[in-house]
């Protein structure tokens, strides 16, 4: 049995959402809640409705993207040591060297595996 994890999915596009809800899902352990914006999941996270283990941050979104939504996080006392893994299609060499120097333990690139996704995040809060 591994440890019980809580996740919070921000992903603008609807089916991304929802394939990443179930494939985190396939783990028993894994409880997932999404946000469809940016926006929407520091609503989530400043009402404490939320309290996820890790956040799965898609980079590319309207109005306020992956990394403004980051900074937004460092800048609140109980948020700014969270766990944050970007989801990106974009990981040119450039793009990844850019995630790498930004206050974050991954990413994972879309389109992603959705039989491995929830074993990527575990690894990824492991150190790995």
């Amino acid at each position: 049995m591994s440890e019980t994890l809580t996740v919070l999915y921000v992903d603008d596009e609807p089916d991304l959402r929802e394939l990443a809800e179930l494939s985190l899902q396939l783990d028993e352990d894994i409880v997932v809640q999404v946000a469809d914006s940016g926006f929407a999941a520091l609503e989530l996270l400043d009402s404490g409705a939320c309290r996820p283990d890790v956040i799965l941050l898609d980079v590319m979104m309207p109005g306020m993207d992956g990394p403004s939504v980051l900074e937004a996080l460092r800048l609140r006392q109980a948020l700014k040591s969270m766990p944050v893994i970007f989801i990106t299609a974009r990981t040119q060499a450039q793009e990844a060297s850019a995630y790498r120097a930004m206050d974050i333990v991954g990413f994972i690139t879309k389109p992603f595996d959705p039989t491995t996704l929830a074993s990527e995040v575990r690894r990824f809060l492991h150190g790995g």
